[in-house]
């Protein structure tokens, strides 16, 4: 009998792995990403559209006037404040919080997002000059994605490696958010800017008073993210920079930070972007044709994401080891560091996202992007669990890791 269940264990240990741990943000990802498809390519593609395009009322009346507005500009804002969230608490006390646990990751983050926009505009230098503002759609790795494909993996994959994938992306999540600072801004509005500035200028100050109620900040988080909607700054912006200023602990010494950051997290990874990829990942096909789909734009995303993610971050790593600027993740050989590479390819969520502010309101351009980033993500997602499935196996190195970060 104890036999008869063992075997049952363990035929059904990779189903469990799809629900468990790493893996059951991604494969949720996976699932919505598939849906949104369907909906976008079935009899249903009309109200699919309405629905999140439909207008909810004149814009006269509030900016957000239409449900895929509301996802984007306020839900996301939740998203990237438990990036911002996650970010702090990675600098002040996790992998993050010394000059010699940044390096690697900050190298290999920043040449894994050189490398992809690099590739991009080689594939866009003959076509139209205006793709150039999608540059920065191949330069993002998609945490939730990417962490569940190596989820799938189990304990095959050394625990450094595990760790190497989240902060890498946890530093390339911050260059997204300046880039789109930077780049993807619209007409500031001065007046509402400083307002914003004065906002932000309060909360520093309660945070240097030592207040630690999570509803006053919460409260004045969401008077952030008005006025920075209203300012031409993109509201998610507003989103990282609240949660920049939630102090970490409490006078008694408990994590207020942490506290925060746990009860969100779940409700991101598991309603927020999977709404965001539902209203984001539906490519009506009928309308593009094999032409849409091999045109120059989701051809140079996904060159960007699958090529130049892989040859960006294994070249940083590789390099940083041989001149001794920073040791590769302990206990990898190179074809599990190559692998690894290729997982952070997976640019999902926040490409689709860079996608929307790139080509605003241009829908064949919009179209096309998603092409290109699912086609790259995909690419790079069975690649490199491939690569990985073939090279590793390091049971039991994961003790404790089963849901880093």
């Amino acid at each position: 009998m104890t036999a008869s269940r063992s075997t049952i264990s363990r035929l059904f240990a990779p189903v469990r792995a799809l629900f468990v741990g790493d893996a059951s943000a991604g494969i949720l990802l996976i699932l919505i990403a598939i849906a949104a498809m369907v909906a976008a390519n079935s009899i249903f593609r009309e109200e699919y559209y309405t629905l999140f395009h439909g207008y909810l009322f004149d814009k006269d009346v509030f900016k957000l006037n239409t449900l895929h507005l509301w996802v984007n500009d306020g839900l996301m804002a939740i998203f990237f404040f438990v990036v911002g969230l996650e970010v702090k608490r990675e600098l002040i006390a996790g992998q993050l919080s010394t000059a010699r646990q940044r390096r690697l990751p900050v190298l290999a983050a920043a040449a894994g997002m050189v490398v992809p926009a690099l590739v991009y505009m080689f594939f866009v230098r003959e076509a139209d000059p205006f793709l150039a503002r999608g540059w920065a759609i191949p330069a993002a790795t998609d945490i939730a994605f990417a962490m569940g494909v190596l989820g799938l993996l189990g304990s095959r994959v050394p625990s450094s490696l595990r760790l190497f994938l989240l902060t890498v992306a946890i530093v390339d999540d911050i260059g997204a958010v300046l880039v789109i600072a930077m780049f993807y801004t619209a007409t500031i509005d001065l007046t509402w800017l400083i307002g914003s500035i004065v906002v932000l200028g309060i909360m520093v100050g309660l945070n240097r008073m030592r207040v630690t109620s999570l509803a006053v900040y919460i409260v004045m988080a969401l008077v952030l993210w008005f006025f920075v909607l209203n300012s031409g700054v993109h509201a998610t912006i507003a989103g990282v920079v609240a949660a920049f200023t939630v102090p970490m602990f409490k006078r008694d010494g408990g994590s207020v930070l942490e506290k925060l950051e746990h009860g969100l997290a779940p409700w991101s990874a598991y309603l927020i972007v999977p709404i965001f990829g539902f209203a984001n990942a539906g490519v009506d096909l009928s309308d593009l044709g094999l032409e849409g789909v091999f045109a120059p734009l989701p051809i140079a995303i996904a060159a960007g994401l699958f090529l130049g993610k892989q040859v960006g971050i294994f070249s940083a790593i590789y390099a940083a080891e041989r001149v001794g600027f920073a040791p590769r993740p302990e206990n990898a050989n190179w074809p599990e560091i190559w692998g690894i590479s290729i997982l952070c390819g997976i640019g999902f969520t926040m490409s689709l996202f860079i996608g929307e502010l790139a080509f605003p309101g241009m829908r064949e351009y919009i179209e096309e992007a998603k092409i290109g980033i699912l086609l790259g993500s995909l690419i790079s997602a069975v690649v490199g669990f491939t690569i990985l499935r073939m090279t590793t196996e390091h049971p039991g190195d994961n003790r404790g890791l089963a849901n880093p970060g």
